[in-house]
């Protein structure tokens, strides 16, 4: 009985991984959308060469958003190029899940694909050095508190060193304990 499970519990192993190949072979489904999507920080642009030109146009390229559901609600942008080579680009567009839609002039759907724009990276400018050197000074000191506070100052790290200096011979004249 432990041996016929065995050898079916190995045999769908052996299945799965004959059949994988065949699965990364065939790639994901939207792969096969005649448009081509990028973002380059908040602008979406969208490439396509399945559109032909009829009267003067090539088409128009919708973007929508997760609350829009068909290609008239979406922002809409012209397609413009050449017999090769056709482009669409949207600026401003905020962070988020987009669904980008080509229809060519002759009212076929060159593709769908969805793009994810994420918001972008604040980094850190320099700025240009100070005209007049470097503003050094007493750890940030604003005031001069005159001699009285240095005195009081310098009394009480004397006293810490030699209550330090007191703890240390105690210490060292008691016997080792465990």
């Amino acid at each position: 009985m432990r041996k016929s499970l065995l050898f079916l519990r190995s045999g769908l192993t052996v299945a799965a991984a004959s059949a994988l190949p065949f699965t990364l072979a065939a790639g994901p489904a939207a792969a096969v959308s005649g448009i081509s999507v990028s973002t380059t920080g908040s602008t979406v642009s969208v490439t396509t060469s399945a559109c032909t030109n009829v009267n003067g146009s090539w088409g128009t390229a919708s973007l929508l958003n997760s609350r829009q559901a068909n290609f008239a609600q979406g922002r809409q942008v012209s397609l413009s190029g050449t017999a090769a080579l056709q482009s669409a680009a949207w600026s401003g567009v905020s962070p988020g899940t987009y669904t980008v839609i080509v229809v060519c002039s002759n009212g076929s759907t060159a593709g769908t694909q969805s793009v994810i724009v994420t918001a972008p990276r604040v980094s850190a400018t320099a700025t240009a050095s100070p005209s007049r050197g470097v503003m050094g000074g007493m750890g940030g000191g604003s005031k001069d508190y005159g001699t009285l506070t240095f005195v009081a100052g310098g009394a009480l790290v004397g006293t810490g060193v030699l209550a330090t200096a007191a703890w240390v011979m105690r210490r060292r004249s008691k016997p080792y304990r465990l």
